[in-house]
């Protein structure tokens, strides 16, 4: 009887190390991030590489003083320290996930003119553990290149994808959480499309030369018009040594009833994250057209001084 006790004994000890190994054993979730891919840790397939970046930078921090000066050249006429200093500040544009997507807005007001900045920031993240995130970007920003009407340059990363017609960037707006929502003031696309169809988009015609027309005979007070497109080696196009990749678009709206106004987009990708530059300017008087050149110039600068912070 003893024996037969003993045997019971070690049969349930046995029997609750069996239990108590498997119990043990867990998977680990909750290790983690939010960001990290399906596909990874035990499968036979290796993960596809993760972006560089994990965070982003303040935007409304990024921009200097001086270069606030030059592009809002209103914000030095404030005379109240205290809303001048909040015009310095700028606005947080709208957005739901400040780790993937984030963006700051200055407007100003003068007696000359009206000047809007827009500075965004998307950090793209691969959800296909056989995509990285960078391939993830250059599919974004080949989507936004074709927006602007423009190709891709040979042997750049968003060349196969701008070929194939891959998806664009609105397909990742749900999944990047802030959408278009963190772009704030950006003008809707309603404007762009009625200006490429009119002509009146920067290097573009509607082959029956109306516009064209119209700048030679002057506008409708009589007042002689600039010609809607941009000089030649300012048309909207592909950048070099800015970022992976980058190009500049150039816009000139126009209406019957309003003044004229441009507005130049600096885009451009590093690595996993995409980078908009949008400057915007509308003259007091009708007569006057904003300047391409100086626009660009400064858009320019600004978003080689961004790019530069990243690469820190």
């Amino acid at each position: 009887m003893q024996r037969k006790a003993k045997a019971r004994v070690s049969g349930v000890a046995a029997l609750l190390a069996v239990v108590l190994t498997g119990c043990t054993g867990g998977s680990g979730l909750g290790d983690e991030s939010d960001d990290s891919k399906p596909g990874g840790g035990g499968s036979s397939t290796a993960a596809a590489q993760p972006g560089k970046y994990r965070t982003l930078p303040e935007p409304c921090g990024e921009v200097d003083r001086d270069t606030l000066d030059a592009m809002l050249p209103g914000i030095t006429e404030i005379e109240d320290p205290e809303q001048q200093e909040k015009a310095y500040e700028g606005t947080p544009a709208a957005t739901y996930d400040t780790d993937r997507r984030v963006g700051c807005n200055w407007k100003i007001e003068s007696a000359d003119a009206t000047h809007h900045l827009l500075v965004d920031f998307e950090r793209v993240v691969s959800y296909d553990g056989t995509v990285s995130d960078d391939a993830r970007a250059a599919e974004v920003y080949a989507g936004k290149l074709r927006e602007a009407g423009l190709q891709a340059p040979r042997g750049s990363s968003s060349e196969s994808t701008d070929e194939g017609g891959g998806e664009d960037e609105s397909g990742d707006a749900g999944e990047d959480g802030g959408g278009d929502k963190a772009q704030g003031g950006k003008k809707g696309k309603a404007d762009d499309d009625n200006g490429r169809k009119k002509g009146t988009k920067s290097g573009t015609a509607d082959g029956d030369g109306g516009d064209d027309a119209d700048d030679a005979k002057g506008g409708a007070d009589g007042a002689p018009t600039e010609p809607t497109t941009p000089p030649p080696g300012l048309e909207p196009r592909a950048l070099t040594d800015l970022g992976d990749e980058a190009f500049l678009d150039d816009a000139l709206t126009t209406a019957a009833s309003a003044s004229r106004h441009r507005t130049v987009t600096v885009v451009f990708r590093t690595s996993n994250v995409i980078v908009t530059v949008e400057y915007d300017e509308q003259p007091g008087r009708r007569t006057d057209v904003p300047d391409s050149k100086e626009m660009q110039d400064k858009a320019q600068e600004l978003a080689d001084s961004l790019a530069g912070e990243f690469d820190e």
